[in-house]
């Protein structure tokens, strides 16, 4: 993630935007993480829960992905790979 100042936002306005539209970009004050610049796109993404690659504790793993998840342990358990899928 590009990081930017909170000072550097009046002066690069044009830039950080720019970032902003192709990934999250975090904005410090006193070298600290204060605020995350990201296209609306991306936030409506975000809010729908719209990200594949989110990672869950398994306690905490919705039902069908747990189901998932059972049934891909079970098959490496009988030697099968994910090399043997169709």
């Amino acid at each position: 993630m590009k990081q930017f100042t909170t000072g550097d936002l009046s002066k690069q306005i044009g830039d950080i935007t720019d970032a902003a539209s192709r990934e999250p970009v975090m904005l410090t004050r006193h070298k600290k993480p204060c605020f995350v610049l990201m296209s609306y796109e991306h936030y409506e993404h975000m809010r729908a829960g719209g990200n594949p690659r989110r990672a869950y504790h398994v306690s905490k793993m919705p039902a069908q992905h747990a189901e998932l998840f059972d049934e891909a342990l079970d098959r490496l358990g009988r030697g099968e790979g994910y090399n043997d899928e169709p």
